[in-house]
């Protein structure tokens, strides 16, 4: 079982991380590390190259291009902001564990007080193409996180230059609606769930809408990744622990659900198209 995208180089991590790993690779659950900037990049290329299982995806996130105050119900922090940084990835995506860019993309909801919305987009827009044209240039495919930014998002990838390129991609822990799923599909790109999709329905947020279930249903299964973005977000039957990459298993068991299918044959669909997409994974 491939875990698609986590963080197991973040602090949550920092007092067991080894334990945290074995245990993942003992239940047969590999790894794709994701960074959000250039320590977290690193460590993850680190951590990739230390255990078989483990792969690395390196880039900048977008809150980390502004500097605020990140709440998020597992933990609190400070974003740093960074610019990207591209003589630094280069180095890095010199590893044969990299196997993607990012996570990279679009961020409208944590914001910086009394922030100039148009501003940061226009900000964040800019150092997203970048990151596009150095995965072009990598020939690796692309982790794209949204929030709050589903339409100006598909804006900025429906404009690309050439046309003629095939942009690889995932859409990290969609939470989006069908129509823009479908607009993303069109793109070629693969859908990612996270523990999300389990959560009960409730008032307050992360809850998974009927928007985002009704996506779950419709999303072709060839289209399909199941991952964690540990060490946040653990699904419902974790709720309360903090997040680790095996609990990916919760995932796939809520699609198989949802599909009226096995769960092998989610698991087996989801490495299949990690492994296609993620081609340095092979």
């Amino acid at each position: 079982m491939i875990d698609s995208h986590c963080h197991l180089q973040f602090n949550a991590y920092k007092d067991d991380r080894e334990v945290v790993i074995k245990r993942c690779l003992e239940k047969g659950v590999q790894c794709n590390i994701v960074g959000t900037q250039k320590d977290t990049s690193k460590a993850a290329v680190e951590l990739a190259e230390k255990y078989d299982g483990l792969y690395a995806t390196i880039g900048l996130h977008p809150i980390h291009i502004t500097s605020t105050e990140v709440d998020e119900e597992e933990i609190i922090f400070k974003s740093r902001e960074e610019d990207f940084d591209e003589a630094y990835y280069d180095e890095l995506a010199k590893s044969k564990k990299v196997i993607a860019v990012g996570e990279c993309g679009i961020e409208l909801f944590h914001l910086p007080p009394e922030a100039d919305k148009e501003e940061i987009l226009k900000k964040q827009t800019g150092i997203f193409l970048q990151q596009i044209n150095f995965a072009r240039k990598h020939d690796l495919p692309l982790v794209i996180h949204i929030r709050d930014a589903y339409n100006e998002t598909i804006s900025v990838l429906q404009n690309l230059t050439p046309k003629s390129y095939k942009l690889k991609a995932t859409i990290h822990c969609f939470s989006g609606n069908w129509q823009q799923a479908q607009q993303f599909l069109d793109m070629g790109f693969y859908i990612g769930f996270t523990g999300v999709i389990t959560f009960p329905a409730r008032k307050t947020n992360p809850k998974p809408t009927e928007d985002l279930l009704e996506v779950v249903n419709k999303c072709p299964l060839d289209r399909i990744l199941i991952e964690t973005d540990a060490p946040y977000l653990a699904p419902q039957k974790y709720r309360g622990e903090r997040c680790e990459p095996w609990m990916v298993k919760e995932v796939a068991k809520e699609i198989a659900e949802l599909k009226g299918l096995g769960m092998e044959e989610v698991v087996k669909m989801a490495d299949e198209n990690a492994k296609r997409l993620f081609t340095n994974m092979i």
